[in-house]
């Protein structure tokens, strides 16, 4: 064995196995005209070696920490806007060991974990490489800590690349990145639960028990916890544990299954090590449907053992006030939410009827009252809704009524959050997602609609960092891309809202309000073709569509808002322009 000192380079594509199942060719296409035209001619320009080819990865090694550093650096500038490819990368100086081709060591194991927990795009270098850059590339790094790395016995201190707009206000670094990157909470995501029943409807009902455990774990604030949406992406796929767990950052992942019959339900859960696939705790529970939150307190409780979580006292007072429910009511809000994620209009009316029904069997369920909320206010945003009373005035009782059964639920101040939005009560919308966000750390949606308000409110930069964390909570979240291009937009950073609009559009190829926006970016950076090309799209998608409609719903306090919009839509010849 040959055993020397080597600076380790460690990088991976983000969100390969989603953007194999999204287009094959044009992935493999564009990873192979990545390594043939950028990443390995750089890696030669800066005199490393090519050790490893993944599908979607590379080790590489350099005899500098320097050339190591340049070169992750020339990468992540190089690959800056690319429409399709992000990497992570991280850098360590360690020792190795070459043998059969390959290497192994501390410097391989460290590198390919701070690799792991970079941000898409970015760079993370361990504190011992980052001394070796001390008057060379130092300014380019900033110190994030001491960060606890799987499986390495040691917490090891990170630094992370600031990025080519480090020293302006457009820096792609949330303010709060520092913060993420050294806190020591575990992080986990929750995959469907397999349907055991042998009925292929009541797949609803496994994929609502998935549901509801991870809204359990995410109001534990010692957890990170990735969000239904994008958890939920892996379903019915053949996986790589490993592989979701790089996708979506966590360290862990909750699997298992769900047989009902009749009045009682039994879940078999096992929590697996995203490292090597062990398992970490597993356990079977079988409950009368009655008890069905008591069975996710169990699940919930099991985990934050194994983990050595420790729950805060006012969560624990929380968690101690558990009622029982209606078998028939929660069947029903289950079925409901089903039909809610469809987001159709007929999909929101049945369950509007379903949730109705739910409250008449159980007048106290308070989550029921707080869905029902937020279906108003995706009918009144939609003007899918032509019943009396007002959406926004019923969605505001329901919201009322489930902060009012249930203080600490967390959806029923999200839901209120929701309607004062678009009631035009921005400081009691923001009120409202603060006391969600307080009530469930880990929810996604509340840090989105806290975003919107922030944006809505004249407060921008601060509307990016908060969707910013949204979307680390939940990746696939395709409206916070649309709310954070809309806060960049605000913020009049229009290359960088152009590239978030273009990515919520591979999320949702629909989306005629994101190609409003982007084809007004165009029109303001000069690109004209494209935002003729993107208005075109738009007409084709929605010939009715006017952007009289967005001024009347979006409550900006800057009236200033409509007017750069159409500004950008006049520049790019899309818009008339009034006499």
């Amino acid at each position: 064995m040959q055993r020397k000192l080597a600076a380790i380079l460690a990088a991976d594509v983000v969100g390969y196995s989603r953007l194999i199942a999204e287009d094959e060719a044009r992935t493999l296409d564009a990873l192979r005209a990545l390594r043939r035209e950028s990443f390995e001619p750089l890696v030669a320009e800066h005199r490393g070696e090519v050790v490893k080819r993944m599908g979607d990865g590379w080790l590489v090694a350099f005899a500098s920490v320097v050339d190591a550093a340049a070169c992750a650096i020339a990468v992540q500038e190089r690959l800056a806007g690319h429409d399709r490819i992000k990497l992570r990368i991280g850098v360590h100086l360690g020792d190795i060991v070459h043998e059969d081709e390959d290497i192994y060591g501390d410097g391989v194991n460290i590198a390919a974990r701070l690799q792991e927990v970079a941000e898409p795009g970015g760079i993370l270098i361990s504190g011992t490489a980052h001394e070796s850059l001390i008057g060379r590339l130092d300014e380019k790094f900033e110190d994030a800590g001491e960060r606890s790395l799987k499986n390495i016995r040691r917490p090891v201190r990170v630094c992370f690349w600031k990025g080519r707009a480090s020293d302006s206000s457009q820096t792609d670094e949330p303010s709060d990145h520092k913060g993420m990157l050294a806190a020591e909470k575990p992080s986990i995501a929750v995959l469907p639960f397999d349907n055991m029943s042998g009925d292929a409807e009541q797949e609803y009902f496994a994929d609502g028990i998935s549901e509801d455990v991870i809204t359990d774990l995410s109001k534990v604030s010692g957890l990170t916890v990735i969000a239904r949406n994008s958890s939920f992406a892996y379903k019915a796929k053949s996986i790589d544990i490993r592989q979701v767990c790089r996708e979506l950052g966590v360290l862990y992942v909750l699997e298992g299954s769900v047989r009902k019959g009749g009045n009682r339900v039994r879940i078999n859960a096992q929590l697996i090590d995203g490292s090597d696939g062990s398992h970490v705790w597993a356990d079977r529970f079988d409950r009368h449907l009655e008890d069905i939150f008591a069975v996710q307190d169990d699940v919930t409780r099991k985990i934050v053992e194994a983990l050595q979580v420790a729950l805060t006292p006012m969560e624990k007072v929380r968690r101690s006030y558990r009622r029982s429910v209606d078998p028939q009511a929660y069947d029903l809000m289950m079925r409901a939410r089903s039909h809610i994620y469809g987001f159709t209009r007929e999909g929101l009316r049945v369950a509007r009827d379903q949730l109705g029904q739910a409250i008449v069997i159980d007048p106290n369920f308070a989550i029921a009252f707080a869905w029902r909320a937020i279906v108003s206010a995706v009918e009144y945003f939609n003007d899918w809704t032509d019943r009396e009373p007002h959406p926004l005035d019923a969605g505001l009782a329901d919201a009322e009524k489930a902060c009012a059964l249930d203080p600490n639920e967390p959806h029923g101040h999200y839901a209120r959050g929701l309607v004062m939005i678009w009631r035009r009560d921005l400081d009691a919308a923001l009120a409202a997602e603060d006391r969600a966000i307080e009530l469930d750390p880990n929810m996604a949606g509340a840090y989105a609609a806290r975003g919107n308000v922030l944006d809505f409110s004249g407060h921008p930069e601060r509307a990016i960092d908060s969707l910013k964390h949204a979307l680390r909570l939940d990746p696939g979240y395709d409206i916070a891309l649309q709310f954070l291009g809309r806060a960049q937009f605000s913020c009049q950073r229009y290359d960088e809202a152009a590239e978030t609009f273009r990515q919520r559009l591979q999320l949702s190829p629909r989306s005629d309000v994101t190609r409003v926006f982007l084809a007004s970016a165009y029109g303001l950076t000069g690109r004209l073709d494209e935002a003729l090309r993107i208005w075109a799209e738009l007409q084709q998608i929605n010939p009715k569509f006017e952007v009289g409609h967005l001024a009347n719903v979006y409550p900006y306090r800057d009236e200033n808002w409509l007017e750069n919009l159409t500004n950008g839509l006049r520049l790019a010849g899309v818009l008339e322009v009034p006499e």
